[in-house]
């Protein structure tokens, strides 16, 4: 039983690898997330293997997926690649070949995995890397062997994680300089002195001694020791400070004269503070920033008054937390060096007042920012003193963020402040604007975006060089602003550009995500100094000019420059384009210059119509229109009186021998030859038969048609009460009008198969070929070439003959019924 399970055992595992080698990249998926760039974003996709991209990717972003491992064919033939992250994934295993073919990759992510170990063999090939993130990996140290010796181009480099321990003098060896270096080391127990030393120039350092600080402070010292410079800006995060033995390390930092120094999440007690303060006295620290700050005391800090802090230039705080606010006395105990910093932000703090006694120890100040805090128009009346000019030097406040509602307020307040140049008041509650307001000489930028304003009034100073009003509710922009070179006005509700003249020095306008719909050329020359224009994510109507100006701007053709990109400039009508973006729209000429289109179509057509009309004519195709029409109209006039007689029961019988068709100028001839001859009877005749000499009636159309009645329905009812039709044919007949029309329509009825008539006779009284008939008259041409026809003779001693001929074709077969 043993033997049969390991045969079944060994068949399985070999199926299974002929299954992975018969088919290698089985389990690879493909990502297609590739712009025209060639930067491949196959983030957050769920890939649990590296997917394939094109090979001539230069940015793959694979972060945010569940990729364990890579293997040596995973990025094979990526020789282009530039950057490469693999951030927050669950990679454990990366093949000692992985990263050969990266020849070109500069920066690389690998970040927030499962890397137990770093190999210095992934790193052999990439000779051009400028940026490695390592951080947030289990590994607890760097390798045996140092892992960075080949990196010689490398600018940018992250390092530990919670399970980094030790630090040792050659882990960098090969880094001999970095602009910026991250270490998070909070559970780091072990630090060679000299291990971060050898690293210079040294652009910028951010440390994570948590551990330290606390429970090893002559590790953090050294530490502290090995990247501090003075021009080296210092960030420590992570740090509880709770007493003076946890501020120790500091004083490596002030030995070498540190400038700038940052704190991020920062929980801090006022005995540190003070012990602080007192590790950086006459230390030239010029910049202070903590960012995240959790105070656990009451601001006792005057214990503190005594040191120099001069020098400090720069004072930044943003997310205070004040655990004993109530108990909290204020920042006056800072006072002794609150006349130094000239640039003061207090951020996102819940500052709700600053008082004016605190904003007179500011006398050095230029610089003020209390944005996203929680003043009002009252207690901002109380930070600025009234408006009496105190802080008279200051040139840049920002109170963007609060709960401010008058803007006549603020313009009060700022009036005296002679260098104020800059003002931000966006984010507030400003819902109207006064006619009129108070403002400093020298204001040159003001911000009032994100706030409700609906309407534009003279209270905006002339002086101002940059103004942005984004993400209001304008409607229109009417005033007159002669210095301004800058215009922000996206996010309103403007249907149109603001017209140019009332801007004379407009270098820069930007008026995105508004209800425009189009502009041109000729509101562009109204701006006569405009460079750049942001006019994008509009509602823009793609009309023909429009969208050829536009083509022509994003091909250089214009002198604005669209700043946002072609991107940006998308269809919203007609229906038919919508979404298209204009740089890729082809309107047709007929949409284009549909007036000229309609002209040339009309002149066009207007010529085929004239030589179609001619063509017709020549071809005689109206004569056989009007001639179809009279004959059908007829036709149905004989079938109404057939139908009639039907219903009566009586069948009409024809009332004459024969029609008889001839010209008006051969009238004399039918009437005084014709007639008597065949109307009158003629016993002297030499013919013996006697029928032959009985009298034929004829039908004439000037004796016997209706007065009153269609003159077709004459010819048709004659037609149909006649057994013969005898056309007089001459020339008179071919040229006659009236002949023409009446031979027009009754070659129709009597050589129509259906007509029931007997034969035609023709009477020729000249000489007259078929060449001489119309050839609209085919079936007459061809009857004269196919029947004999009688010709009226020039020797009066035929004549009898011809009479004789002619009795006899009008009575034919009939006259057996006699």
């Amino acid at each position: 039983m043993g033997q049969k399970t390991n045969i079944y055992l060994t068949l399985l595992f070999v199926y299974l690898c002929w299954g992975q080698r018969s088919n290698p990249e089985g389990e690879r998926s493909s990502c297609n997330q590739c712009d025209l760039q060639l930067a491949c974003n196959c983030s957050y996709g769920g890939f649990t293997r590296i997917p394939m991209v094109t090979d001539r990717a230069l940015t793959l972003d694979l972060s945010f997926n569940d990729i364990t491992g890579v293997t040596s064919d995973d990025l094979r033939g990526h020789r282009r690649l530039r950057a490469l992250s693999l951030h927050g994934n669950r990679v454990a295993m990366i093949h000692p070949s992985a990263f050969d073919s990266l020849w070109s990759l500069e920066e690389l992510d690998l970040s927030d995995n499962q890397l137990t170990a770093l190999n210095h063999k992934w790193f052999r090939n990439l000779e051009a890397l400028q940026k490695l993130n390592l951080l947030n990996n289990p590994y607890s140290c760097l390798g045996s062997r140092p892992v960075f010796q080949r990196l010689v181009r490398l600018r940018r480099l992250g390092f530990g994680g919670p399970a980094l321990e030790e630090l040792k003098r050659r882990d960098l060896s090969g880094v001999t300089e970095l602009e910026e270096l991250t270490v998070h080391g909070n559970n780091l127990k072990s630090y060679e002195s000299g291990a971060l030393g050898d690293v210079w120039p040294l652009g910028s350092v951010t440390l994570s001694l948590h551990g330290p600080f606390l429970t090893n402070t002559a590790l953090a010292s050294a530490v502290l020791a090995d990247v501090t410079y003075p021009e080296t800006p210092l960030i420590l995060e992570d740090l509880h400070l709770i007493g003076n033995e946890s501020v120790q390390p500091f004083r490596e930092s002030a030995k070498r004269r540190v400038r700038k120094i940052s704190f991020n999440n920062l929980f801090v007690s006022d005995e540190a503070i003070v012990n602080l303060l007192v590790a950086l006295d006459g230390v030239p620290v010029t910049s202070v920033f903590m960012d995240g700050v959790t105070l656990t005391g009451e601001g006792r800090w005057e214990r503190a008054k005594q040191t120099d802090q001069k020098s400090i230039d720069e004072f930044f705080v943003r997310n205070v937390v004040v655990l004993n606010v109530f108990k909290f006395v204020s920042f006056l105990q800072l006072g002794f060096m609150l006349k130094y910093p000239r640039k003061v932000s207090v951020i996102n703090s819940r500052v709700y007042v600053m008082p004016c006694n605190t904003s007179h120890l500011l006398s050095n100040l230029q610089y003020l920012d209390l944005s996203d805090n929680l003043l009002t128009d009252l207690t901002l009346t109380e930070t600025m003193c009234n408006g009496d000019g105190t802080m008279k030097d200051l040139r840049v406040l920002n109170v963007s963020g609060n709960a401010l509602k008058s803007l006549s307020t603020v313009s009060q307040q700022v009036a005296k402040l002679s260098k104020l140049t800059h003002l931000d008041i966006s984010r507030t509650g400003y819902i109207s604007m006064p006619e009129g307001c108070s403002w400093p000489s020298t204001l040159r930028y003001l911000n009032i975006s994100r706030a409700k304003l609906t309407t534009i009034t003279p209270c905006l100073p002339a002086t101002l060089e940059v103004l942005d009003l984004s993400n209001n509710d304008l409607n229109d922009f009417i005033l007159i602003l002669p210095a301004l070179r800058e215009l922000h006005l996206s996010g309103n509700k403007l249907l149109k550009l603001p017209p140019g003249w009332l801007f004379p020095n407009l270098q820069t306008l930007t008026i995105q995500a508004n209800t425009l719909n189009r502009f041109g050329r000729a509101d562009l020359l109204s701006y006569g100094r405009l460079q750049d224009l942001r006019a994008g994510q509009n509602k823009f109507a793609c009309s023909c000019d429009f969208v050829y100006f536009l083509q022509s701007a994003i091909k250089g053709g214009e002198d604005v420059h669209l700043a946002d990109g072609e991107e940006s400039y998308v269809c919203d009508s007609p229906f038919y384009l919508q979404g298209e973006p204009v740089a890729q729209v082809q309107l047709s000429i007929v949409v284009c210059h549909r007036v000229l289109f309609v002209s040339v179509s009309c002149g066009v057509a207007l010529f085929v119509g004239i030589l179609l009309c001619v063509l017709l004519w020549r071809l005689h195709a109206f004569w056989y229109v009007k001639m179809t029409w009279a004959w059908l109209r007829a036709k149905r006039s004989s079938l109404r009186r057939r139908h009639r007689r039907t219903r009566v029961g009586s069948e009409e019988l024809p009332s004459f021998d024969a029609f008889v068709s001839y010209s008006e100028r051969d009238a004399s001839w039918v009437e005084n030859l014709l007639v008597p001859e065949l109307e009158e009877p003629r016993e002297n005749d030499e013919d013996s038969d006697q029928r032959m000499l009985r009298p034929l009636t004829l039908c004439l159309h000037k004796r016997d048609f209706l007065p009153g009645h269609w003159i077709v329905d004459n010819i048709m009812s004659a037609m149909e009460r006649s057994r013969r039709t005898v056309f007089v044919l001459s020339e008179n007949f071919v040229q006659s009008d009236w002949c023409r029309y009446e031979l027009d329509f009754s070659h129709f009825q009597l050589f129509d198969g259906n007509a029931g008539g007997d034969e035609a006779i023709l009477i020729l009284l000249e000489p007259l070929s078929t060449d001489d008939i119309p050839k609209r008259f085919c079936k007459l041409r061809k009857l004269m070439s196919s029947t004999t026809y009688l010709e009226w003779p020039q020797d009066e001693e035929r004549t009898g003959e011809f009479w004789r001929s002619l009795r006899h074709a009008l009575r034919g077969e009939d006259e057996d019924d006699y």
